[in-house]
């Protein structure tokens, strides 16, 4: 089985992607796409969060809302908004946001090389937000959610793709937050089959985000499988883009605390001292490499803080990351934060607020201290992966983001 193949695509008619696409599902609360529908009946939002349709407190989980997503879906294809490709077909998606682009590839990818970690995860999923997502796949009958996915160097690819976007784009609008989202299909079969054949090449494919909507996509494979599908269904394939990991752009995860435990700001500066080299800076401090961190503490004051040579572990990819080096020399020994992922007393600012936002959040009292961030690098992020270990929790913050509604993977 290829590693991706082509697939026949549902996606916006011409001329509406506009009206169609939307922010990925889990990144708007129920009130937030609620307000963000108002004026557009033909939001993906509408298929994705389907519950801003039925009466506010809804149980989003409730079988009336998988199915509403299911008859909005069908309704959206009856009114000629959303239509399916005639073949099967690749398609070059471009995100421009700013002065940054990247273009890849959208495809169906194989569960089975899911299933055998070479399309490869660094992320624990959560059973209920897997169940959430194969209960979404079955009820429309379709993977609407892309999976997205980085490739390794691959130059012919890349000039294969670029080649691609000089004709004249099939789909192509910018969101309501700037961002541009444009498409091009590629239908001739021989490009198609040196695509697959060079994908096919690779060693693996690394999720970047979507690891609850592959382990979902694996879940719901193996139940259709026991049904009856073959190898060459389209159940056993998912919906994904992968971009080239030269192109993908990580923001940094930044850290709150809400207390320093037992010390003051001036005991915590004085133990911090023992593993880091410590410089007060006159403005927000936005990390410049790796192994440094910036510190903002009340009264408006910022610190830069160096780890100390020698403490960085050469052989661990898990334990190099300076989010582990930050739960190691800071978190851990000092706050008494041993388990990030459930410790109420820290919390996570994606780097797409800014530095003001740690600021804002410690002078309003709500914080006490803030820990400004370098980003994850994508070729750490392969090495975890490689290794068949786990990112710590909130590693990585990837901007900018997949719309929904682009394209939709039929399960028949």
């Amino acid at each position: 089985m290829s590693l991706i193949r082509p697939f026949a695509a549902l996606r916006p008619a011409t001329g509406r992607a506009a009206d169609i696409i939307a922010p990925p599902y889990d990144v708007l609360s129920s009130d937030e796409a609620r307000a963000r529908v108002a004026g557009r009946p033909w939001s993906f939002l509408h298929i994705s969060k389907p519950e801003i349709d039925l009466p506010a407190g809804t149980d989003v989980h409730a079988p009336a809302v998988y199915a509403k997503g299911a008859a909005n879906l069908r309704a959206m294809i009856d009114a000629d908004v959303l239509a399916r490709e005639v073949m099967p077909c690749y398609y070059v998606y471009r995100i421009t946001m700013g002065a940054h682009v990247q273009t890849g590839i959208v495809a169906a990818a194989s569960v089975a090389d899911y299933d055998t970690n070479r399309i490869r995860k660094h992320e624990f999923t959560r059973p209920d937000k897997e169940d959430d997502r194969v209960r979404q796949i079955e009820a429309v009958g379709a993977h609407t959610g892309p999976v997205l996915l980085a490739y390794p160097a691959a130059p012919a690819v890349d000039a294969m793709l670029s080649r691609a976007t000089e004709a004249t784009p099939d789909a192509d609008a910018t969101a309501d937050d700037g961002i541009r989202h444009t498409l091009w299909v590629i239908h001739d079969a021989g490009v198609q089959a040196q695509l697959t054949a060079a994908f096919d090449a690779m060693p693996a494919l690394y999720i970047a985000d979507g690891h609850h909507r592959s382990a979902a996509a694996s879940r719901v494979a193996a139940a259709r499988r026991k049904a009856g599908d073959g190898p060459d269904a389209n159940s056993q394939r998912f919906l994904a883009v992968a971009f080239p990991h030269h192109q993908m752009r990580i923001l940094p995860y930044n850290r709150v605390v809400r207390d320093l435990g037992t010390h003051t700001p001036e005991s915590f500066l004085a133990a911090l001292a023992a593993d880091f080299e410590i410089t007060p800076a006159d403005r927000a401090v936005e990390p410049a490499q790796a192994t440094e961190f910036g510190l903002h503490l009340s009264g408006g004051r910022w610190f830069r803080l160096r780890l100390k040579a020698g403490l960085v572990p050469a052989a661990d990819p898990v334990a190099r990351l300076d989010v582990s080096l930050l739960a190691k020399h800071a978190l851990e020994p000092l706050l008494g934060i041993v388990d990030p992922r459930r410790d109420p007393r820290i919390d996570f600012v994606g780097g797409i607020r800014g530095v003001a936002e740690l600021e804002k959040r410690v002078a309003s009292g709500e914080m006490a201290a803030a820990f400004s961030m370098y980003p994850t690098q994508l070729v750490d992020l392969m090495a975890v992966a490689d290794a068949d270990q786990v990112m710590p929790p909130k590693s990585t913050w990837f901007e900018p983001k997949l719309a929904d509604g682009m394209t939709s993977l039929m399960l028949d």
